[in-house]
């Protein structure tokens, strides 16, 4: 029976006076709030009230230990005096738990990621359930913030500057064993119960436990903090931060500050430093975006919220046409996930090569038994026949961009899927209505649009027609959560919505070539606005000759010619220049053994004009490869393929690199205002051309002064 119970959760006394405190927090998770703070509070005092308590462990009753900070307050507070408050009073508890004068334990039994995390380095020592689904981390900056309860002070005084600024200013959450290899945690058990045991047995090994820091003598590990080495390594740690952001994001530049100051100061007025900025970038436009798009929308996404939901889908057995890289990431993702998969090509060497794929995926699952790799490769069914097709219920077809070859592979094996069976295409950009024309089952066929590479890429672009049934999406959804795609619905349409954007960026970034605007600079204007990739370089990994294609297929589905600057260049290069991008080891670039190494000087002889003096400047750059984007995007919002704004964000951050730091391209038009948008459209339409001019929808919010999003 408890000892002690409030609304944090519960205390047990065990015969040893070792206090077990497991968290268990209404709803399913551990949250630091108002309830999180006053539940410890009690627990303390209920401890001090206690006779031969010899010391504490901390777990959780939940599938994670925490998850951090209550992001509902967070999101809606633009105070910063009571960000910085709270930020204290945390900081106050906490250094009254480390500070507490027994041993405190903190018992991983789940994953501990921002404040959850914080919340175990507040405590003497960490043991950590070693289980491939828990992760540990500080990875606020991916949410415009920083670690806010003691996280950029503690860390770096457990590992070394250097080692706490590859998590803090990178972001990174790591398996426990990683975390163990770079002493996040102290100790790993394979059980939670061995969890909980090893956090006693240090206990009764070390009943007058103190955090370092709070010893006589300490010294920071690695380099003195006032010393030229140290100096180095934060200059070191800013030029790689530069280079990696491009100085798109705030978040990581007031890391390394938070770091570096904090770690010339005593303890306490370091974590003053730390809530400072914290609190800065907690009310900052930038944060707010980003927690609205890569945290709310995307748990909205993720959990299918207004979406048609089964319990089961309904598929054990799944048809792969086509295996090129595509197609055999999907085999891989697929019978990781425990279906049985039959992956079928025409061609017996591009069935070997995709194998090959295959196997090369499974043997870098280094976490798993020998068996269990085995028992992956053994879920894949290689073949030319369509026989072992017989009885699937999921077929995606995944050839080339011809419609007529997806139509001839379709008509000899949709009659091959089980009853009830779903046809799904991989297409990029064919309509879904043209494809499913031959179908004698349109209420069961569907796009599912995944990126490359599947294996890392989280989302599915879901694409329905006025045909597809509302059973089709649910099941097609829940095979997609199975196999831990974030989905974003949309209706068809040529290109449908994430191609669509992509394609807009890609020959807006070729037209500024063709028009003699520098290359480099060029890249290096996308990535300081937040393009996860710049433009070229982007398009040389998709290919040329896949753009090439585009505008053919672009011309048969938009009834007229794409004829700009960029779209010539294109042609020049793939049909004139034989530059096909990377794969073919020339593009915009230049590439050896598969690497870049610069620019094609060739470049220079294919542009079409200089611009004048004055008219190649960042800023002209920056807004033509963002509004283009935008204005795609507000006509695909108009035109209904965008049947909810939260896909909108999340398609163009999680599918095509849009931004991040933005919230995405609706978050970017509320930011900037809408009427400053359509101002600057209309600009650029009359220098540039139609592609800029904005929809009907943007001008009418301009006039009316309307936003996308709720302002915070």
């Amino acid at each position: 029976m408890s000892n002690f119970k409030n609304n944090l959760g519960h205390i047990e006394l065990d015969a040893d006076g070792i206090a077990t405190l497991t968290m268990v927090m209404d709803g399913k998770a551990n949250k630091i709030n108002d309830t999180f703070g006053l539940g410890w509070r009690e627990a303390l005092e209920w401890l001090n009230a206690q006779k031969n308590v010899t010391g504490l462990v901390v777990t959780s009753g939940h599938k994670d230990f925490c998850v951090g900070a209550d992001l509902d307050m967070l999101f809606k507070e633009r105070n910063p005096a009571n960000i910085f408050e709270r930020v204290k009073q945390l900081n106050t508890l906490f250094r009254t738990i480390e500070k507490w004068g027994k041993p405190v334990v903190a018992a991983l039994t789940g994953s501990a990621l921002g404040g959850g995390y914080e919340l175990a380095l507040a405590c003497h020592h960490r043991v950590a359930l070693d289980a491939s689904g828990v992760q540990i981390g500080l990875p606020e900056v991916n949410l415009g913030v920083i670690p806010g309860a003691g996280g950029t002070q503690r860390l770096p005084r457990l590992v070394g500057q250097q080692k706490a600024l590859e998590y803090i200013a990178g972001g990174l959450m790591v398996r426990p064993d990683k975390a163990k290899r770079d002493g996040l945690v102290d100790d790993l058990a394979s059980t939670k119960e061995a969890v909980v045991e090893k956090a006693k047995a240090w206990i009764k090994a070390n009943p007058k436990a103190k955090a370092p820091w709070d010893t006589d003598g300490w010294k920071f590990p690695g380099p003195r903090p006032s010393g030229e080495d140290a100096r180095n390594l934060m200059m070191g740690a800013a030029a790689m931060m530069m280079k990696k952001t491009a100085g798109a994001y705030e978040a990581p530049k007031a890391a390394i500050a938070a770091v570096h100051e904090g770690s010339l100061l005593e303890f306490d007025r370091a974590l003053e430093v730390e809530g400072r900025y914290f609190s800065k970038l907690a009310v900052s436009d930038q944060a707010k975006d980003m927690i609205r798009t890569i945290w709310f929308h995307r748990t909205a996404a993720e959990k299918h919220e207004g979406l048609p939901s089964v319990e089961q889908s309904g598929i054990q057995k799944v048809g792969i046409l086509g295996a090129g890289m595509m197609g055999a990431g999907l085999a891989f993702v697929a019978a990781q996930k425990g279906y049985q998969v039959v992956l079928k090509d025409v061609n017996q060497a591009a069935l070997d090569k995709g194998m090959e794929h295959v196997k090369g995926e499974v043997k870098a699952l280094k976490w798993m038994s020998e068996n269990e790799r085995k028992a992956i490769l053994a879920r894949v069914t290689p073949t030319l026949e369509l026989e072992p097709l017989k009885g699937s219920d999921l077929i995606i077809e995944a050839v080339v961009e011809n419609i007529d070859v997806k139509h001839a592979v379709q008509k000899e094996t949709e009659g091959l899927l089980a009853p009830g069976g779903i046809w799904a295409s991989n297409t990029s950009a064919l309509p879904i209505t043209d494809l499913a024309s031959v179908s004698k089952q349109k209420d069961r066929f569907i796009g599912l649009h995944f990126f490359s590479p599947v294996e890392k890429m989280p989302l599915i672009e879901i694409i329905v027609t006025k045909d597809t049934s509302d059973d089709t999406l649910a099941r097609s959804l829940a095979f997609a959560k199975s196999i831990k795609k974030m989905p974003i619905v949309v209706n068809d349409g040529y290109g449908f919505y994430t191609s669509r954007v992509f394609s807009a960026y890609i020959l807006e970034g070729a037209t500024l070539v063709a028009e003699g605007h520098s290359p480099a600079m060029i890249e290096w204007v996308a990535r300081s606005a937040g393009m996860v990739v710049p433009p070229l370089q982007v398009f040389d990994e998709v290919t040329l000759s896949l753009g090439r294609k585009g505008l053919e297929m672009g011309k048969r589905y938009l009834g007229k010619q794409l004829d700009f600057p960029g779209t010539r260049l294109i042609m020049k290069m793939v049909d004139g220049e034989k530059r096909y991008g990377k794969v073919a080891g020339a593009g915009f670039y230049d590439y050896a053994e598969g690497k870049r190494t610069g620019l094609w000087s060739g470049l220079a002889k294919l542009v079409e004009s200089t611009p004048k003096a004055g008219e190649s400047t960042a800023e002209l750059i920056r807004d033509r490869l963002m509004l283009i984007q935008v204005a795609e995007v507000a006509r695909l919002v108009e035109a209904g393929v965008i049947r909810d704004k939260r896909d909108a964000e999340v398609g163009a951050i999680f599918g095509i690199g849009f931004a991040p730091s933005t919230g995405g391209p609706l978050s970017y038009v509320d930011r900037r205002g809408a009427r400053v948008v359509v101002e600057r459209l209309r600009e650029l339409t009359a220098k540039y051309g139609e592609r800029y001019t904005p929809a009907p929808l943007l001008v009418n919010m301009a006039e009316r002064g309307e936003t996308f999003f709720e302002k915070v």
